[in-house]
């Protein structure tokens, strides 16, 4: 799990442990669980923030869409058009 999603990173198994290690000897072993939990929380508010700015552009992109309507706007354009040429 750790190897694919740090792999970006170029973080391995030993530097985890070594960074996780470092992280219990500043914080200690009491505020570890509190400073997991406002990490989670945290990214946990990330996602729903970058969820909701997606589905606002895709809202966007498809207001703009239907606006454009090209298809409906081809055939007012092409009737008058062929009627015109049939009747020459």
């Amino acid at each position: 799990m750790y190897t694919s999603s740090l792999l970006f990173l170029n973080i391995g198994t030993p530097e985890l442990m070594i960074i996780l290690l470092v992280v219990l000897l500043l914080f200690g072993g009491q505020k570890l669980p509190e400073l997991a939990r406002g990490l989670g929380k945290g990214i946990r508010e990330f996602k729903d923030a970058s969820e909701g700015v997606k589905r606002e552009i895709h809202r966007n992109i498809n207001s703009v869409s239907d606006d454009l309507d090209v298809d409906s706007d081809q055939k007012k354009t092409d009737t008058p058009i062929n009627d015109h040429i049939s009747s020459n």
